[in-house]
């Protein structure tokens, strides 16, 4: 990706952090405590544009100790369907090719985020796979990361196991019949987090993440930001459970490009 296009999505997320108000809704990202924290707002943002803020935005009282727009942890989850721009990138000629270069002939966009690892308060991501999230009948599920700014060890760069995709599914995050979320866990093991190495990336650098790879990213108490686009693709083929936390009404489908 070229510097002009990192910067042009840049500008639009601070153009949408710039519109919402905060006032109506306060969301607070985790992936330490996910059974306990999730609320609606999250579990039906699958075909919207919303707004999660870092763990550590708020001082005690519950004001922001920062701005808004140094603040927020990510933008989620329909970016790639309900922006124009970020609609045009996502479906662009280069973005096609390259599914189809992975084996998604037919690929479908099913979930995009803006991560804004903030300085000072972004907040750590645990190690996981993302198809436990994201999980598909057989495993079929790539993750595009785009570093819109440098990633280095010091602004919370990616980290991942090498060759960990062939250890298996640890766990799944499955909606219950009484609407909340757990993780269905197949292997208690804990992750080898020994074995991490950082994936430290130049502005404009794609990092392509297989489904079952694990990775992580720690926090960000340097005093630079750490901007980074992501979409998750899918094989139209494959099925796709109601047990995933994201879902879609039945009159906005995922699209392909």
């Amino acid at each position: 990706m070229d510097e002009a296009t990192c910067d042009q999505l840049r500008a639009r997320a601070k153009e949408l952090v710039q519109e919402f108000d905060p006032a109506k809704v306060v969301s607070i990202f985790s992936t330490r405590e996910q059974n306990r924290t999730t609320d609606e707002y999250f579990m039906t943002s699958g075909d919207k544009i919303r707004f999660f803020f870092e763990e550590n935005a708020f001082n005690p009282d519950g004001t922001l100790k920062y701005e808004k727009e140094k603040s927020i942890n990510k933008i989620g989850h329909a970016l790639h369907d309900l922006d124009p721009l970020f609609n045009r990138f996502s479906r662009s000629d280069k973005v096609r090719d390259l599914a189809k270069a992975l084996g998604l002939e037919n690929a479908l966009l099913v979930q995009s985020m803006y991560i804004f690892k903030q300085p000072n308060i972004g907040g750590e991501v645990t190690c996981h796979q993302d198809s436990t999230f994201i999980y598909t009948e057989p495993i079929d599920i790539a993750g595009l990361w785009f570093a819109l700014e440098d990633a280095t060890i010091e602004n919370g760069c990616l980290w991942a196991i090498p060759g960990g995709h062939r250890r298996g599914l640890k766990s799944r995050w499955l909606r219950t019949h009484e609407g909340r979320m757990e993780f269905e866990v197949y292997d208690t093991t804990p992750w080898p987090e020994s074995e991490l190495v950082p994936l430290e990336v130049s502005k404009g650098s794609l990092i392509v993440l297989h489904g079952l790879l694990p990775h992580r990213s720690f926090e960000n108490r340097s005093p630079r930001s750490r901007h980074a686009y992501t979409l998750h693709l899918i094989g139209a083929e494959a099925k796709y459970p109601s047990e995933n936390w994201l879902q879609r009404p039945e009159n906005m489908p995922f699209r392909g490009f």
